[in-house]
């Protein structure tokens, strides 16, 4: 038939992403009196990203404008920041001048099940800008999704068997992120600097080097030691690497079995650091000088850096959804297990209105009053004898 065009859609399920058991159990063994419980953490992610402190940026009440829409795409497009926290390949979702949804251990969550799109302190790009009703929708590094998410699934042509794609399908996963900036009633009229202002927390668009864009993110202690170039020990690689930068050379070695990493630093005369690391954290530092005797240090530097927990981070369960028992309820001794039915009796068991069975006795052996057999076998032959 001319002139007709044949339209295919192909679609596909994606796979369903495992979620992988992952967290710090924490088992408190329970006294008398207490239930047990665990205490679940997140892990992977540190906690003091899983709180978020809201903006106070002033808002004009007067809707956005024709100019100034057109003023504030031009200004956000393409606009170059740093990461604040890390970003999961997803979306998340910022009020303005309010919470970051999602927080908590559901934020954690997120980054596992998806993946991160940028560590905290990397370099990313506003590479889509669209400003909706009441929102702003800004992909970061390309967005979670594909470009064209329907339309690279739609095949036309004549022939069933030879169709064309109305869009050329990446076959390149994405690997940005999303981030949805929602006003309560509109988008107000405001200029890209208070845009940008509002997101300051999650995106700081602010010139900087990288390495001031990752201390940026520490705490004042820390972002102090890694400033100086003095590094503490419990500080991780990226730390390490932001206050000495790389090493001269690293060592492998292992220590009572213990694998490690040894990153040397200066050359003599100067002062040269050796940083022994073991995973992600720095176990020990030692500084020799020329004519000094080295200074080692092995105890944690960095407090309760990496134990920070907050409420929402930490959940209890109790085991098997029980209440806690009261104190001296489970004291009381159990029966062993039996194989008997509810309610059967044998007959080993006790009851005063049952005779009970006694135990079988076996007759004893009578004392020998009659000849012996072979006096009763001559008795025997004498007698027919005769």
């Amino acid at each position: 038939m001319r002139g007709f065009a044949w339209c295919r859609l192909s679609f596909f399920k994606p796979p369903i992403s495992k979620w992988p058991i992952t967290g710090l159990w924490l088992l408190a063994l329970a006294g008398a009196g207490y239930a047990q419980v665990f205490t679940v953490t997140p892990e992977g992610v540190d906690p003091r990203y899983l709180d978020y402190q809201p903006t106070n940026v002033s808002l004009p009440s007067a809707p956005l404008s024709a100019h100034s829409r057109q003023d504030l795409l031009r200004f956000l497009q393409s606009e170059q920041g740093f990461a604040m926290r890390p970003l999961p390949v997803s979306t998340l979702t910022l009020k303005a001048n309010g919470k970051l949804e999602p927080s908590g251990s559901d934020y954690a969550n997120t980054i596992r099940e998806h993946g991160i799109s940028a560590k905290p302190g990397a370099h990313v790009t506003l590479t889509d800008v669209r400003i909706e009703h009441d929102r702003v929708v800004f992909d970061i590094n390309g967005g979670p999704e594909h470009k064209h998410k329907w339309l690279r699934h739609v095949s036309v042509g004549a022939d069933p068997n030879y169709t064309s794609p109305i869009v050329r399908d990446d076959a390149q996963i994405p690997s940005g992120s999303r981030l949805v900036l929602v006003f309560p009633e509109h988008v107000p009229d405001i200029t890209g600097l208070q845009m940008e202002a509002l997101m300051k927390n999650v995106i700081d668009f602010n010139l900087k080097t990288p390495q001031q864009a990752f201390t940026d993110t520490l705490p004042p202690a820390i972002r102090k030691s890694v400033l100086e170039h003095h590094v503490l020990v419990g500080m991780n690689t990226d730390m390490v690497i932001s206050a000495l930068g790389q090493p001269r050379s690293k060592v492998r070695e292992r220590d009572c079995n213990i694998p490690f990493e040894e990153w040397i630093y200066g050359e003599p005369p100067e002062p040269t650091q050796f940083v022994r690391i073991n995973g992600n954290r720095v176990i020990q530092v030692e500084v020799a000088k020329v004519g000094e005797a080295p200074v080692i240090r092995t105890q944690n530097e960095m407090g309760d850096y990496w134990n920070t927990r907050t409420a929402e981070s930490t959940r209890t369960i109790a085991l098997g959804d029980r209440a806690p028992a009261k104190e001296g309820g489970d004291s009381a001794p159990k029966a062993p297990p039996s194989l008997k039915n509810p309610g059967e009796k044998l007959p080993a068991d006790k009851d005063a209105n049952t005779p009970q069975m006694q135990p079988v006795q076996f007759p004893k052996d009578k004392p020998a009053t009659s000849p012996p057999p072979q006096q009763i076998v001559a008795d025997n032959q004498n007698g027919t004898n005769n």
